[in-house]
């Protein structure tokens, strides 16, 4: 007797498999088909979903109606997460997926019952698959350099219809095709290449949709550490730190016994010491923008104010990565060198035309202007406090719940 037949390695449940439960996978992939399929199209209706607590959300977007519901069926789920996918690698035709699988599986089943075997099917939709495929890069594709503006447009118009920003589209549509372009790169090989992720996308409350901008630089939801500090600097050196300018202080687990209590005072003092000849390497390399992802004390806010710089705190790591990137500077996580000593060399400044704080709706913002060309580039988007939360994204829009 095998061990499998000892029941030590069972679980309480039951195990189906054969016809039935290829038959229950595809009635609840389709299931979720129907669900959205009635929000496709130009004339899709919206979607009511209403969750445990009474928020309500009214949306036609794909992956909205899908990640609201609750599926339990593991095949659902798989529909489910490709629809996030979809979304999150090309933030359109999320329900267009989600009825093709389904149909497919459908075609699928329709086969298996003819006894045709699942591998063969498989196999079939795989060859189908590089066929369709080779035959859109051959006879279907066309250079966007050879369709011109217009059919940008047009193409970011069709995107935007069903999202809550589809009655400003003309306007949305010349932004975000402004935005792509501006990033823009060709390779050695000649290829041109759009980095999607090179464009930055903040949010702001208090304005209509369009009072939303376009910025030639790189805009971060941060404000200045103090407001005593400059608001604008030009021709600004960057130093992008990624570790915190405070007091320093004993490591954990470190005991030390003092027996005479100036000794106490004197170690309080070189801790001080120790962080303020950190502000003054970072200050003497000419650095008058300080970026860190880190504190900032106000003991290092005095330094830095007296050396009239502009130090901001809190920046996200990835902000602060791809203002490193566009800048040229280099991120710092520590002031150690190779020989143990600590310094901040100039090399590792960034470079920018202008760094200001503006305000931006009802919210203060860093803009870092002119930066180098096709390295980034920020889309400011405003919203009314009547509209709620706003995301350009496919977003869903939220109602009050009746009283």
């Amino acid at each position: 007797m095998s061990i499998f037949d000892s029941g030590l390695l069972s679980v309480m449940g039951q195990r189906s498999t054969g016809a039935s439960v290829r038959t229950q996978n595809v009635m609840a992939v389709s299931s979720i088909a129907n669900i959205v399929k009635s929000s496709l199209g130009p004339v899709g209706l919206d979607k009511m979903l209403v969750d445990d607590i009474g928020d309500i959300t009214i949306t036609n977007d794909g992956a909205t109606i899908l990640k609201l519901l609750e599926v339990e069926h593991p095949a659902a789920k798989v529909l489910c997460e490709l629809a996030q996918l979809q979304d999150r690698e090309v933030g359109d035709g999320t329900t267009s997926v989600v009825i093709l699988a389904a149909e497919l599986l459908r075609n699928a089943d329709e086969l298996v019952s003819q006894k045709i075997h699942p591998t063969s099917v498989i196999s079939g939709y795989r060859l189908a698959c590089r066929e369709a495929v080779r035959f859109i890069n051959e006879n279907l594709t066309i250079n966007t350099d050879e369709l011109g503006r217009e059919c940008l447009v047009n193409a970011a118009k069709t995107s935007m219809s069903s999202k809550i920003i589809g009655t400003d589209s003309d306007f949305f549509a010349n932004m975000v095709v402004d935005a792509v372009m501006a990033v823009k790169f060709t390779d050695a090989k000649g290829l041109a290449h759009y980095p999607v992720t090179s464009v930055n996308v903040l949010k702001a409350h208090g304005g209509s949709q369009r009072d939303s901008l376009l910025v030639n630089g790189y805009a971060i939801n941060c404000t200045v550490a103090s407001q005593a500090m400059p608001k604008k600097i030009t021709n600004a050196k960057i130093a992008c730190l990624d570790f915190s300018l405070q007091k320093t202080k004993m490591k954990m687990g470190v005991q030390v016994i003092i027996s005479d209590p100036d000794k106490l005072a004197q170690i309080r003092q070189r801790e001080i010491d120790i962080t303020k000849e950190r502000v003054q390497k970072i200050l003497g390399s000419g650095a008058n923008v300080i970026l860190t992802t880190g504190g900032i004390d106000d003991i290092c806010l005095k330094y830095f104010l007296d050396a009239g710089a502009m130090a901001v705190r809190r920046v996200l790591k990835q902000d602060l990565r791809r203002i490193a990137k566009a800048s040229g500077a280099t991120v710092c996580s520590s002031l150690v060198n190779l020989e143990g000593e600590e310094a901040f060399d100039v090399s590792l400044l960034g470079h920018a035309e202008e760094v200001l704080q503006d305000w931006i709706c009802d919210d203060e913002l860093i803009l870092i202007k002119s930066l180098h060309p096709c390295s980034g580039i920020s889309l400011l988007v405003a919203a009314s406090p009547t509209t709620g939360h706003f995301s350009p994204s496919p977003a869903p829009r939220r109602a009050q719940p009746p009283p």
